[in-house]
C-alpha cells in the first residue's frame, strides 16, 4: 500500500528563529494525516484520539512506500513520538527537485500544486490565524482538518504526476537519481535525529576569542583609516565608505551611478565613464563648525527666550560639530576597479572575491600598507560571519538535549550536493584549524569524534569523467599536485608555498580562469589546460552536448538543463562555468559521497557509534569508547569496497582510485591521522 503522510505541529520561537522540530520540549504534535492509494483518508487528533498511535502504526506496517512533501520533517515527528517506519520513501519535493535538472524553481507544495495544475490546491486558510499569532493548537479542529486533508491530497496527486514524468521517455533517465535521492533522505533523517553533542562552555570560549580578535583588528583598521582618510569618519561596516577607502573615488550621484555602466562595455569606455561620473576623494582636515561652535545643533529659542528642548541639527555640519576641508593628498588605497563588473550601488564592490584579487595584486606589487589593510578587512568579515553564523547559530539551535541536530538538505544547491541549515555548517572553512570545530564532542564520556575525508575527491572525479591520462596517472602514483602548482607559480616569478597554491590547483576544473590573477598565477591556469589535455577536451565535449541537447548527463544519470545555452559572438559558450562545474561537483558530492555515507551508516547499524554530520567530502562519526576498533575497521572496509559500490550503483567501470583518510580525537578539531 502506498501511504501519503503529513503532520501538523506547533512551532517554538527562540532567539528570533522558528523551531519546527520535535526536539524542542514545548513543541507538540497536533495532527497526523494519512491517505492510502485507495483514497482512504485518516485524520488523527493526537490529544483526543486515544487509539491514534495504534492506528497510525498499523497503517505504517502495511505501507510499502511512504509519500510526503519534505518527508524528513514528517519522519522526525513520527519517530520521536515512538512510531516506527523503516521502509522506502518518496519525497515529492526531492522528486520535483531532480526533475528540474539544476534549473531551480520554487519547491513548496503550494508552488508545485500550482505549477502542475493539480485538482487539489494547497489551502491558505491558516495564514490569517498565524498573522494574528495563533498557534496550530489554537486553530479550530475542523479548519485544521480541512487544511491537512488538502495537503494530503495535493501531495498524493503531485506524486502521481512526478511518477508519470519519470516514466516518460524525456525524463526516464532520472529515475535512478530520484531513487538514490530518496534513499539518502532516510539516512539524513537518521543523522538529524541523532544529533551532534555540543560543549557550550567551549562555545563561549570560542566566542570570547573571536570577539577579542575582532576588537584588535578594528582598532588597527581605525588607525589605518585615519592615516588613509584624514579626519573623515569611516564606518568599517559600511560597504559604501569602505569603497571610498579602497578605491579613492566617490560617485557624484548614487541614484544614477549604476545605470551608467554595462558589464561588457569596453575598458576605454568604462574608464571614461568612471572619470566623468565620480570624483577623487582627498584626505580631510576637521575644523570646528563656525555656525554651531562644535555643538552640532543650532540654538533655537521660543518667544519667551527659553530654548526648545529638542534643538535642530546644524545644517552646515549636519550635526557632527565639524566641517571637513580637503587636503592636497589623495585619500585611500588608490586601487582602480578594472572593469564595470566591479561597479556596485555604492561605488565599487568590496565583496570577498574582489578583495582577494586586490590583495593578490597588492602582494605582487609589494604594497605592504594595502596588504595589511586588506588582510585585516578580510579577517574582520570572516570573524563577523563566524560569530553570527556559527557561534550564535550553534547556540541558537542547540536543543535541550545538548545536541545540534544537523539538518543536511539535498534540494538547495544546483548540483545536488548537501547544503545545511540551522546553521549551515557546509560553509565552514576547509582545513583542520577552525576553532568552532572543537565545541563538537562525543555524546559519551571518553568517546571520540572520527572524521573520514575523501582525498582530492573532486579532482579524482574529474579524472574519471574526462579520462585524462595525466590526471589518472597522478592519482595512481600519489603525485603531489599542490607542490607542483606551487612550483609553476614560483618559477613564473611569484614565490608561493604549497598551502597558498592549493587555492589555484583545481580552480580551472570549475571554470576559473587567470583573469584578475597575477601574471605568475595566470601562467598556472594556462599551464593547467596544457597539462590536462583530456580535461580540456572533455570540457569541449560537454559544451557541444549542452548546445546540441540543452542538457548534460553525468554517469550516474543525473542531468543538468541549460535551456538558454548559446554560442556567443566571441565564439565562447554561455554558461560554460556551470557546464564545467556541475558534472564534477555533482558526481563527487551528490552521488559518490551520499552513496558511501549510506554504506557506512549501514555498517554502523549494530553499533552504538553513529554518523553525526557530513561536510563537503567528509563523514563525521561519534565513536563509542568501546567501539573504536570496529569503527576504524568499517572505514578500512569502506576503502576496500568503495569502487565496487560505485560500479554497482551507477553501472559503470570506475578506473580511478578513491581513498577515505580517517582522523580521530576527543573533539572534531583535535583529531590525529589514523595510521
Amino acid at each position: 500500500m502506498k501511504l501519503t503522510l503529513d503532520v501538523e505541529n506547533t512551532v517554538t520561537t527562540r532567539d528570533g528563529k522558528l523551531h519546527l522540530d520535535p526536539f524542542e520540549t514545548e513543541n507538540e504534535l497536533i495532527m497526523v494525516g494519512c491517505l492510502t492509494d485507495k483514497n482512504e483518508e485518516y485524520l488523527f487528533r493526537m490529544s483526543t484520539d486515544t487509539d491514534a498511535h495504534t492506528k497510525i502504526q498499523e497503517l505504517l506496517n502495511d505501507c510499502t512506500i511512504l509519500i510526503g512533501h519534505n518527508i524528513v520533517h514528517d519522519l522526525m515527528w513520527i519517530w520521536e513520538c515512538g512510531l516506527e517506519y523503516t521502509g522506502p520513501v518518496f519525497d515529492t519535493m526531492l522528486g520535483e527537485y531532480v526533475l528540474q535538472r539544476g534549473v531551480k524553481k520554487a519547491l513548496s507544495l503550494e508552488a508545485c500544486a500550482e505549477r502542475y495544475e493539480l485538482a487539489t490546491q494547497k489551502q491558505d486558510t491558516l495564514k490569517e490565524y498565524f498573522k494574528k499569532g495563533f498557534s496550530v493548537a489554537d486553530i479550530p479542529p475542523d479548519e485544521l482538518s480541512e487544511y491537512l486533508s488538502a495537503d494530503l491530497h495535493a501531495t498524493q496527486q503531485l506524486s502521481d504526476e512526478i511518477y508519470k514524468k519519470l516514466n516518460n521517455v524525456e525524463y526516464s533517465e532520472l529515475m535512478d537519481t530520484v531513487i538514490l535521492t530518496n534513499k539518502v533522505a532516510l539516512t539524513l533523517a537518521r543523522i538529524y535525529q541523532k544529533g551532534f553533542a555540543v560543549d557550550l562552555d567551549k562555545l563561549e570560549e570560542v566566542r570570547v576569542e573571536f570577539e577579542s580578535e575582532k576588537q584588535q583588528i578594528e582598532k588597527r583598521l581605525q588607525v589605518q583609516v585615519k592615516q588613509l582618510m584624514g579626519d573623515t569618519p569611516i564606518n568599517l561596516n559600511s560597504p559604501e565608505q569602505m569603497s571610498w577607502v579602497i578605491y579613492s573615488r566617490k560617485p557624484r550621484d548614487k541614484t544614477i551611478w549604476t545605470h551608467n555602466f554595462d558589464s561588457y562595455m569596453k575598458t576605454s569606455n568604462y574608464k571614461q565613464v568612471v572619470n566623468e561620473t565620480s570624483d577623487i576623494i582627498y584626505r580631510t582636515i576637521a575644523v570646528k563648525c563656525k555656525d554651531c561652535y562644535g555643538s552640532g545643533f543650532m540654538r533655537k529659542v521660543r518667544k519667551d527666550g527659553n530654548p526648545y528642548v529638542k534643538q535642530p541639527k546644524c545644517h552646515t555640519c549636519i550635526g557632527s560639530g565639524y566641517t571637513f576641508t580637503n587636503s592636497t593628498k589623495i585619500a585611500g588605497l588608490k586601487f582602480s576597479a578594472p572593469s564595470a563588473k566591479w561597479v556596485s550601488a555604492n561605488g565599487f564592490s568590496v565583496n570577498k572575491k574582489f578583495l582577494d584579487v586586490l590583495h593578490d595584486s597588492a602582494k605582487k606589487m609589494n604594497m605592504t600598507e594595502a596588504m595589511s589593510f586588506l588582510s585585516d578587512l578580510q579577517r574582520l568579515s570572516a570573524l563577523d560571519t563566524y560569530l553570527s553564523s556559527f557561534v550564535q547559530g550553534i547556540k541558537t539551535y542547540v536543543k535541550p538535549d545538548g545536541k545540534l541536530h544537523v539538518r543536511l538538505l539535498q534540494h538547495r544547491t544546483s548540483t545536488g550536493r548537501f547544503s545545511g541549515a540551522d546553521p549551515n555548517m557546509q560553509n565552514m572553512p576547509r582545513g583542520g584549524t577552525f576553532p568552532v570545530k572543537k565545541v563538537f564532542v562525543s555524546r559519551w564520556d571518553n568517546g571520540k569524534i572520527l572524521e573520514a575525508d575523501f582525498a582530492q575527491l573532486e579532482f579524482r572525479a574529474a579524472a574519471y569523467l574526462s579520462q585524462d591520462k595525466v590526471a589518472i596517472e597522478e592519482v595512481a602514483t600519489g603525485f603531489d599536485v599542490h607542490a607542483y602548482t606551487s612550483k609553476v607559480i614560483s618559477d613564473a616569478g611569484q614565490p608561493t608555498t604549497r598551502q597558498e597554491a592549493k587555492a589555484h590547483t583545481f580552480a580551472p576544473l570549475y571554470g576559473a580562469t587567470g583573469f584578475g590573477r597575477s601574471k605568475a598565477e595566470a601562467s598556472y591556469y594556462e599551464h593547467f589546460t596544457e597539462k590536462y589535455k583530456g580535461i580540456k577536451s572533455w570540457h569541449t565535449r560537454l559544451a557541444k552536448e549542452a548546445l546540441a541537447t540543452g542538457k548534460i548527463t553525468t554517469p550516474s544519470g543525473r542531468q543538468f538543463a541549460f535551456p538558454d545555452v548559446q554560442r556567443l559572438m566571441s565564439g565562447k559558450i554561455s554558461n560554460f562555468t556551470q557546464i564545467k562545474n556541475y558534472p564534477v561537483q555533482s558526481f563527487a558530492t551528490a552521488d559518490i559521497v551520499p552513496l558511501i555515507l549510506m554504506y557506512i551508516e549501514k555498517q554502523l547499524e549494530t553499533l552504538q557509534s553513529c554518523v553525526v554530520n557530513s561536510v563537503h567530502d567528509s563523514i563525521v562519526i561519534d565513536v563509542h569508547p568501546t567501539e573504536e576498533k570496529q569503527v576504524l575497521y568499517i572505514i578500512k572496509l569502506t576503502n576496500t569496497n568503495m569502487i565496487q559500490l560505485i560500479e554497482s550503483e551507477f553501472k559503470i567501470t570506475f578506473n580511478v582510485p578513491l581513498l577515505l583518510e580517517a582522523k580521530i580525537g576527543s573533539n572534531w578539531l583535535d583529531t590525529k591521522d589514523v595510521a
